[in-house]
């Protein structure tokens, strides 16, 4: 009777222990791996951003062939979602309830992030660093498992209406603008900073579906206005489109380019570098292709990744650095969570990094959290395209964000 007794409270005992070991760590995680679930446009109109999705999958492979992160390999499971919100969801929900996946991480875009942004912090599921910088993904007080990453899109509103105060006051100011909450974060940004005199200066906007084949009538919409800046608030697609068209009607105000579309091979080749000449935006990270960072430590180290891991990767499109940035944003999450990795203890390490350094962010820049502040990176800087490469002028911009 005692040893029947004393079996029994050993089982319950190894019961407790293994009902404590699976809560302490996330689903996904084991003594060897962690499961890292992501959604990326590898089809339709946004595709040209599915280099994101190849570069991380190539760096997780790194990470693995150099031992993983404490011990433990990464899994990477990466969905295409077509930059549809409806395929968003059905995807998001199989990673988290069929894949069991610890958090999902680079989810792209604004209007897909959106569609399951409540599921998310419903389930308490780490949603984070997302491929997106709208604002509203920095509510830790509403939504604390959502995280973005890079500076969000208000923030270059803002600095696009102030240049355009400061250096054309009395410019007729035209506006294109994807119909979602993604084009109209910059819209914000711009009304912030100018005041009432965004209503006075900004002569005609038009807006676009992503389901649109071209933006065609739209330019030529805005080039009849009489407008001499025009702010081009779109993806890579439609940007090009804009800029082609423009240079068949000749129109030929300031372009002002928002950030995420502001890349040589994703944009400016299709569009046509001559086309494209002029045109000014902002960046957060370098450009491996420009002969300033030629000898750069840090340059070199990312194209000897490049040529091992993602040989078919190409090495003038810029978003392969980007990846290698957030993902070594995402690494550094992972070191300080040790051995604690509940879902609790990732998202509480992802929002205290503390100036923490990665490879091929612009120099001066670090990655900065804290409980109350979701926003990892505030800084950016402007540049504008020379025909050949992205020459960077001013100094870094402070985006502190409310």
């Amino acid at each position: 009777m005692k040893l029947h007794q004393i079996t029994l409270a050993s089982a319950a005992v190894l019961a407790l222990g293994i009902s404590g070991a699976m809560a302490a760590n996330a689903p996904g995680v084991t003594d060897t791996e962690i499961t890292i679930g992501n959604t990326n446009p590898y089809s339709g109109p946004a595709s040209s951003y599915s280099v994101y999705g190849k570069a991380i999958g190539a760096c997780w492979n790194w990470v693995n062939d150099n031992g993983g992160i404490n011990g433990r390999k990464i899994k990477w499971i990466s969905y295409d979602d077509g930059y549809s919100p409806p395929k968003t969801k059905e995807q998001i929900r199989k990673l988290v309830e069929r894949d069991k996946v610890a958090f999902t991480f680079q989810t792209l875009g604004t209007p897909t992030n959106s569609a399951v942004h409540k599921y998310m912090n419903k389930k308490k599921v780490p949603h984070l660093f997302l491929a997106t910088g709208a604002t509203k993904w920095g509510q830790p007080n509403k939504y604390p498992w959502t995280m973005g990453w890079q500076p969000n899109y208000q923030t270059v509103g803002a600095i696009f209406g102030n240049y355009i105060l400061d250096n054309t006051p009395n410019a007729k100011v035209a506006i294109l603008n994807q119909n979602d909450d993604y084009g109209k974060d910059y819209v914000i940004g711009m009304q912030k900073a100018m005041g009432d005199k965004f209503d006075k200066m900004v002569v005609k906007r038009e807006t676009y579906e992503t389901s649109d084949p071209t933006v065609d009538s739209q330019i030529v919409s805005l080039a009849n206005s009489g407008a001499d800046v025009f702010v081009n608030i779109s993806i890579p697609k439609f940007a090009a489109q804009a800029i082609k068209k423009m240079a068949a009607i000749g129109w030929k105000p300031l372009h002002l380019l928002n950030d995420v579309s502001a890349a040589i091979a994703a944009t400016y080749v299709p569009a046509g570098v001559e086309n494209s000449k002029g045109i000014i935006s902002v960046d957060f990270y370098k450009d491996p292709n420009d002969p300033e960072w030629a000898n750069d430590p840090e340059t070199l180290a990312w194209r000897k990744w490049m040529a091992e891991y993602q040989p078919r990767g190409d090495l003038k499109n810029k978003m392969n650095s980007y990846a290698w940035a957030v993902c070594h944003t995402m690494i550094a999450v992972l070191k300080q969570a040790g051995d604690d990795l509940s879902r609790e203890n990732i998202m509480k390490q992802a929002a205290n990094l503390n100036q923490v350094k990665v490879p091929m962010l612009l120099p001066g820049m670090v990655v900065d959290t804290s409980p109350t502040d979701f926003y990892p990176l505030e800084q950016m800087q402007m540049m504008k395209f020379d025909g050949e490469r992205n020459v960077r002028f001013g100094p870094l911009i402070s985006a502190e964000t409310e």
